[in-house]
């Protein structure tokens, strides 16, 4: 038996690999499938299942093009609806694969197909439990995702749905299998993930609120819902696209990996429905950038963030990286269905410089000179763009919280003819902030490098501290 866990960290998502006796089952795959495929081959096994544990919101999944490159069949619970050929199973129904057998266990809560898979030896002892978005380690499924796409779900009756499931199906379980969860710490689809990215289940009965057996089902209900902030803006385009049949990522990348001149490149980002997308490293974007570009760096959370400041997810966008990066940028985007890429600068920024093109740059200052600043006058306007969490738990204390999340709803809160000093946590989103709101004509705003991890080490700056309510009951 082999289990692989393939994690994706910008994602926050947890793919698996499952093998016995020259059968592999593939679960929640993402677009990209060659390592799947890769993994299959060198060990001389074949795909025989695709299980997919609900209709994902957060990525656009490789389903399709992973079943017609290996024959696999694809499965989903009871419930689920697509415009292709899948496999619905049964509540209990079970799969064999080599000397292993599968279990798909109906789980509805987060969505309403969702459902785990329970794995079992040869000799029938429970081994793991593949839980998807139904169980995280220190957390379950957030229940309002589904609304947004269908409307007659409303996230009450689906958090009742997901008290249910854990009841019924999941805390009868031994306490010794493993629970291998969709995600980990830093995705949206749930409040308050654990960075652990598996745990045995009778050690997250003892730690998981969700699985506390006092709480009554009135009591859960509140407590999953309370505190939900709002999802990316591209959820509900990727819950969609997962139920149609969409490009692999082979086409994307040959319709997408398009080379563009200098002279290519000002063309289109002279037009007003074409973005301008920075993906080198924000300590190199303040220097120097195309004007109007937005930064959103491919070394950081970079799909995650794409698909909360780039609203529209068919948006037009070309976008300059580090050389040799192309390739990749084109694959996150994918991940998350923004595939109306034209094009990228060739050869990088050096030859948009070169070429005397108009350059602007971004003003960013180091904690020492952050601290003159405001030793020299206590008022400075001071700019907080982390989200709201993690403000309230310790900031400066004259600062003014705008986290970029928001940032096209919350911008009007600052005012264009101010100097802002911006800072995140560490001066990865600061730098988003900055160049959306330059690009909407706020010049007077200051970088500060290396963000709130910085200024909490200086004792230059008064801080507020706040103890966040615990949400345990």
């Amino acid at each position: 038996m082999k289990i692989e866990q393939i994690y994706t960290k910008c994602l926050a998502h947890a793919a698996y690999y499952v093998e016995s006796e020259g059968e592999a089952v593939v679960i929640d795959p993402l677009r990209e499938i060659d390592s799947y495929f890769e993994m299959a081959q060198k060990n001389g096994a074949k795909i025989k299942y695709i299980f997919e544990t609900h209709f994902h919101a957060d990525f656009v999944s490789g389903h399709l093009e992973l079943a017609k490159k290996s024959g696999a069949q694809i499965v989903y619970g009871p419930t689920a609806e697509a415009d292709f050929d899948f496999h619905i199973a049964k509540d209990g129904e079970i799969f064999q694969v080599g000397k292993l057998t599968f279990e798909l266990l109906h789980t509805p809560g987060h969505t309403m197909e969702s459902s785990c898979f329970l794995l079992r030896d040869e000799n029938g002892k429970e081994i793991a439990l593949f839980s998807g978005d139904t169980l995280f380690i220190g957390d379950v499924g957030r229940p309002d995702l589904a609304q947004r796409v269908f409307s007659d779900l409303t996230q009450d009756k689906l958090a009742g749905h997901m008290f249910d499931s854990l009841r019924n199906k999941i805390m009868p379980l031994s306490d010794e299998i493993v629970v291998y969860p969709g995600h980990g710490a830093g995705s949206a689809c749930g409040k308050n993930m654990s960075k652990e990215t598996f745990d045995t289940l009778g050690n997250q009965k003892k730690v998981n609120y969700a699985l506390n057996p006092d709480l009554s089902k009135d009591e859960f209900i509140k407590e999953l819902t309370t505190g939900l902030t709002p999802s990316p803006a591209y959820f509900p385009n990727n819950a969609v696209m997962n139920r149609k049949e969409s490009l692999g990522f082979d086409d994307v990348l040959k319709k997408n990996l398009k080379p563009l001149s200098v002279e290519e490149f000002e063309t289109l980002a002279a037009e007003p429905d074409v973005l301008v997308l920075d993906t080198r490293h924000q300590n190199d974007f303040v220097k120097g950038f195309v004007p109007n570009s937005y930064f959103i760096g491919v070394q950081g959370d970079f799909a995650p963030w794409v698909g909360t400041v780039i609203e529209n997810i068919n948006q037009k966008i070309i976008f300059i990286s580090e050389i040799g990066k192309e390739e990749e940028v084109i694959m996150r985007l994918s991940r998350i269905g923004y595939d109306n890429v034209l094009g990228f600068l060739n050869r990088g920024f050096d030859e948009w410089k070169n070429e005397g093109k108009p350059v602007e740059t971004l003003e960013s200052i180091d904690i020492s000179e952050f601290e003159k600043q405001y030793t020299s006058n206590p008022e400075i306007n001071i700019l907080d763009v982390r989200r709201a969490g993690e403000f309230d738990s310790e900031h400066v204390k004259s600062a003014q919280n705008l986290p970029v999340d928001y940032i096209h709803k919350n911008l009007h809160e600052a005012s264009a003819d101010k100097t802002y000093f911006v800072h995140c946590a560490g001066g990865y989103r600061s730098v988003i902030f900055a160049s959306i709101a330059k690009s909407k004509g706020y010049d007077k705003l200051i970088n500060v490098e290396g963000g709130f991890g910085k200024i909490k080490t200086s004792d230059v700056f008064p801080k507020t501290e706040f103890v966040c309510p615990t949400t345990m009951l």
